[in-house]
């Protein structure tokens, strides 16, 4: 028998996914739900100003609107049992904290009625002076910064060192406004049964959507399902306003499933996003190149109605080795939408600015930028001073670099095109979450593995059939995968990079108690659960993944077009699951680096606190015609001290230190220094 970890297998999934009989939250049938009744729809009324409150909800003609079921209006719909989360205390008062937020909602026969009435609901608003300018807000220091971070760190004498060192660089960066576009997007289906509500909703983890409804209308028979995602990208990590509102509008018509999903539009204002990001950035080194100062500030936009503080800050904190070292965070509070989650939040808007400024520290000291970071590569953790389970950073950037033909780069005009070639590092920590369990079940021939994990596109229907398979010593075949589904065992969140970490780890601990309980010649209906175990080296090692991303970017002479014609990235993540979707994650994380680079902003008007280009027309995103060459390789890491698997995350590393290495090749071609995002034909 082959081994099931490594194996070039195709996704379960594909099938059902490319002919159209994968069954996604909108699509939720009546069979699914076990009702007869046919399914209602609803439509949400936005709020047109940014900051004030509601004088007046003029709904009548929606209500005589033949098929409209209810209009529930704000200040006038049920109570919710816990408003602590001001972005899901909907409809509870009359205030107003951003422009785009849902002031009522219709819910009717149809989605075109639905949509029509609530153009029909006239909202009258006493306007209050709003702010929506990041660059002249005032800024405050959060008590910490995502997932638990220090808000500042310091170590040493930075302006000590800056004023007496050989070579420094001190410049400000900024990164662009960025919102999340899933193919598929945010969707719910909700329906009541007595005191029970079942939701299917497209989600990144059914469990965290359950605990948070139930605290949220405080009950606790509450089910949520989601066998497959359109996508996520890190905004379907945690409930959004949209889901507590398709509760609240089937609780006013009990035994009948509700339907909603945002438009296009909608996402842009109640879907989150990542905030823009200025980063005052300064390095300095000696004659050798090694680096004796780092200093990082970065301001960031938040939103009045719920902090986000980013954790812009922290990878520079450990990447490279200097002895003087500072970083700070600040906030400003806007009256904006909430932001959120985006693909590696922190690391990879953190690592533009360091990364754009290591190229030009290795351009004031003459040196190629590959050298630069090998020479200031750290033998700990700089942040906690431990050593590391495994850093192929160096190995990275040098195979990375033949496989690129780094030393043969080309420069010059070609043709009409002024070519040019950058490369940035890439670090995502490793992440295991402490709870998920797995159910391992033998029936009939099959081995039943359930976990109430999702697959937003990254392989878990396949790659944790092979870890199961691997831990229990069986052919992949013999395994089938459950997920999706509050029904079966507690999952994490598919977030941070931790899916296959986390659920992996209880699937090889179920697998271990199975054959412990049952042996290799189990009976239909045995069974054994797992859960995380501890891991004792997670307090012994500093462990992440690396990377290195390499650019050739062509600039047109004469226009100032833009064609990335080469990008290529080579990975150290771990022991690898399966080859062809690891593959994918890491292009697919790199082509949104492109994307980042090149094409994406959220162009906030501060005049009504509108993003103005809200649709897939206006805020462009990198499409295949946008790239000749995409390429992505990994390194053989072996590191016992991560997991059972040996693995480490790939969803997010790819697109973490993209867009320096697209911005460093557009430097290398023309000679202009773009600091600010994305990189247009004005700027260069």
């Amino acid at each position: 028998m082959s081994p099931a970890i490594g194996a070039d297998l195709t996704r379960r999934d594909g099938i059902r996914k490319v002919t159209g009989t994968a069954t996604y939250a909108y699509e939720t049938s009546a069979e699914d739900t076990g009702v007869k009744a046919a399914p209602a729809y609803c439509h949400f009324v936005q709020s047109t100003v940014a900051k004030g409150r509601i004088t007046g909800i003029a709904a009548s003609a929606a209500r005589a609107e033949p098929g409209v079921l209810a209009v529930l209006a704000a200040g006038e719909a049920e109570r919710l049992a816990d408003t602590e989360d001001r972005e899901l205390a909907v409809l509870q008062d009359h205030a107003v904290g951003f422009r785009g937020q849902v002031v009522a909602v219709v819910v009717a026969e149809t989605p075109e009625t639905a949509r029509h009435a609530a153009g029909l609901v006239a909202v009258e608003y006493a306007e209050d002076e709003h702010s929506a300018d990041l660059a002249s807000a005032p800024t405050y220091k959060p008590e910490e910064v995502n997932a638990g971070f220090p808000t500042d760190t310091s170590d040493g004498d930075v302006e000590a060192a800056l004023a007496e060192a050989s070579a420094r660089v001190e410049q400000t960066y900024s990164t662009a406004m960025y919102h999340n576009n899933p193919i598929e997007p945010h969707a719910t289906t909700a329906l009541w049964t007595g005191g029970a509500l079942t939701l299917w909703d497209s989600t990144q983890g059914v469990h965290s959507v359950r605990q948070i409804i139930r605290k949220v209308f405080g009950i606790e028979d509450v089910r949520v399902v989601c066998p497959f995602v359109g996508g996520g990208f890190g905004s379907k990590g945690e409930p959004h306003a949209h889901v507590v509102l398709a509760a609240m509008a089937a609780r006013a018509v009990p035994d009948r499933p509700v339907k909603v999903a945002l438009t296009r539009q909608q996402m842009f204002a109640l879907a989150g996003y990542r905030p823009p990001t200025i980063q005052r950035m300064r390095l300095g080194a000696d004659r050798d190149g090694r680096l004796t100062a780092l200093s990082l500030d970065v301001v960031e936009m938040s939103s009045r109605t719920k902090e986000y503080a980013e954790q812009t800050a922290v990878p520079a904190r450990m990447m490279y080795a200097t002895p003087n070292r500072a970083t700070t965070h600040r906030l400003a509070a806007l009256d904006v939408p909430v932001p959120s989650w985006m693909r590696a939040p922190g690391e990879c808007p953190g690592m533009f600015g360091p990364e754009v400024a290591m190229d030009e520290l290795a351009e004031a000291l003459g040196m190629d930028p590959i050298e630069l970071r090998v020479r200031n590569e750290p033998e700990t953790d700089p942040d906690s001073g431990l050593p590391y389970s495994s850093r192929n950073l160096v190995r990275c950037l040098r195979e990375g670099a033949e496989r690129f033909g780094w030393e043969r780069r080309r420069t010059g005009v070609v043709d009409g095109w002024r070519v040019g070639s950058g490369v940035a590092a890439s670090v995502y920590p490793v992440h295991r979450m402490p709870e998920s369990t797995v159910r391992i079940t033998y029936a009939a021939g099959r081995y039943l593995v359930e976990i109430g994990a999702a697959d937003l596109g990254t392989g878990t229907w396949t790659t944790l059939a092979q870890i199961a398979a691997d831990a229990l010593g069986v052919p992949v075949r013999d395994v089938e995968v459950r997920i999706g589904d509050t029904d079966y065992p507690v999952a994490s969140v598919a977030g941070g990079s931790s899916g296959m970490t986390t659920w992996g780890s209880a699937a090889y601990a179920a697998a271990e108690a199975f054959r412990r309980e049952h042996g290799d010649d189990p009976a239909d209906g045995e069974s054994a659960e797992g859960s995380v175990p501890e891991n004792p080296a997670s307090e012994k090692y500093a462990m992440f993944a690396f990377g290195a991303q390499f650019a050739e970017v062509g600039v047109h002479a004469d226009t100032g077009e833009i064609r990335v014609r080469r990008l290529h990235g080579t990975f150290a993540a771990g022991r690898v699951i399966n080859p062809r979707t690891a593959r994918s994650q890491f292009i697919g994380g790199m082509t949104m680096g492109l994307s980042m680079a090149l094409h994406e902003q959220s162009v906030l008007d501060p005049r009504t606190g509108h993003v103005v280009n809200h649709d897939l027309a206006e805020y462009h995103i990198a499409v295949n015609a946008d790239i000749a060459d995409i390429q992505a390789h990994w390194i053989d890491e072996h590191d016992p001290h991560v997991n059972p698997m040996g693995s480490k995350g790939i969803g997010e590393i790819g697109i973490v230190g993209t867009a320096a290495a697209v911005a460093n090749a557009v430097h290398a071609a023309t000679g202009v220094r773009v600091r600010d995002l994305p990189i247009t034909l004005d700027k260069i």
